[in-house]
């Protein structure tokens, strides 16, 4: 068994139970409870990641993992590397595409903090605006590649990127972000029905 310090509502913790679903690994996972935030910090989590952030996972070796990226790469080799390409330029898209996904979030999460986390007085909508405008750059190169794209999850940067989009339509509905990027719409309408996206959604 792996025990894996969660939380509905992260899209990273998202990306790995994707990823577990996939591969079939959902029965091998533990979820730990857990209370992450950026200022308070939830001691339980630091016991698997010094900076107490989620997702963080002990393996049943005790090897303790975290970061996202760290942990997918490991489900895979459990799971018979069959989300990450072992080379070629298969390898280096899939992981680009992970990197795009991920620097979305990246953006989202921030942005969200800016209001939910710092206080009023202290709140730069300057700087909220600059991650919105990383957030709508990332979204216009998804639209690009979306026709190319993979309708099934059967690859690591394709799982960030539904992750990614799947938080945009939790936490920021007023975006639309379907409006002005239809071919992502389109991409995103099928591969967000496949059971490891459907199981996986977030929920308050």
């Amino acid at each position: 068994m792996f025990q894996l310090y969660y939380a509905s509502t992260s899209p990273y913790v998202r990306k790995v139970m994707a990823t577990a679903h996939y591969l079939g690994l959902t029965d091998q996972i533990e979820k730990l409870e857990s209370a992450a935030h950026p200022v308070n910090r939830d001691d339980r989590i630091a016991r698997f990641n010094p900076l107490a952030k989620v997702p963080a996972m002990r393996t049943d070796d005790g090897i303790l993992l975290y970061d996202s990226r760290v942990i997918c790469e490991y489900l895979d080799a459990q799971g018979g590397h069959k989300l990450i390409p072992a080379d070629g330029n298969a390898r280096w898209i899939c992981l680009a595409q992970q990197a795009l996904g991920d620097g979305l979030l990246d953006a989202a999460i921030l942005a969200r903090y800016e209001l939910i986390v710092r206080p009023e007085e202290k709140q730069w909508e300057v700087w909220r605006q600059a991650q919105f405008s990383k957030i709508d750059a990332a979204l216009t190169e998804i639209n690009t590649q979306a026709p190319q794209l993979s309708r099934t999850p059967d690859d690591l940067g394709l799982v960030t990127l539904g992750c990614a989009l799947g938080y945009l339509d939790f936490r920021f509905p007023e975006l639309d972000w379907r409006a002005l990027h239809p071919q992502a719409a389109d991409w995103f309408a099928e591969f967000d029905e496949h059971p490891a996206m459907l199981e996986t959604r977030p929920f308050t």
